[in-house]
């Protein structure tokens, strides 16, 4: 399992409200998702092509974004390159959805980052004594 599919895992494990979800870059490259493959291109595409729409609406950059309809929600959340996008039934609690997704982003950045190497201890120098 990769690092983002894990970090997708332990979304829906967490979150009750979250159906579906699928992390993805800026470009909609599909990093990982819960949905089968076609279904997550599908989802990444519209959450992106939603997002950015929004996004030129806004002076300023986007950080989240959130479309109801009476069957449901589609939450969106980026932070960098990197962008969630998760469908929940009928009235979700939206902060909780955002922290979710939010959380979730980060756990998948934080594995991506390569772990710093341990010290090395300095290695000792043998003296000799004339005398």
């Amino acid at each position: 399992m990769t690092q983002d599919e894990t970090a997708l895992a332990e979304l829906t494990e967490i979150s009750s409200q979250v159906e579906a979800a699928v992390l993805f870059d800026r470009d909609g490259s599909v990093a990982a998702s819960t949905l089968p493959d076609e279904r997550s291109a599908q989802l990444a595409s519209s959450a992106r092509a939603l997002f950015e729409a929004a996004e030129q609406m806004r002076d300023g950059e986007l950080t989240q974004l959130e479309a109801a309809t009476g069957k449901g929600s589609l939450f969106v959340v980026r932070e960098g390159d990197r962008l969630i996008a998760a469908v929940a039934g009928p009235e979700p609690t939206a902060g909780l959805v955002f922290y979710d997704l939010r959380s979730s982003l980060r756990r998948a950045a934080e594995r991506e980052k390569p772990k710093p190497k341990p010290k090395s201890k300095p290695k000792r120098t043998k003296t000799s004594g004339s005398s």
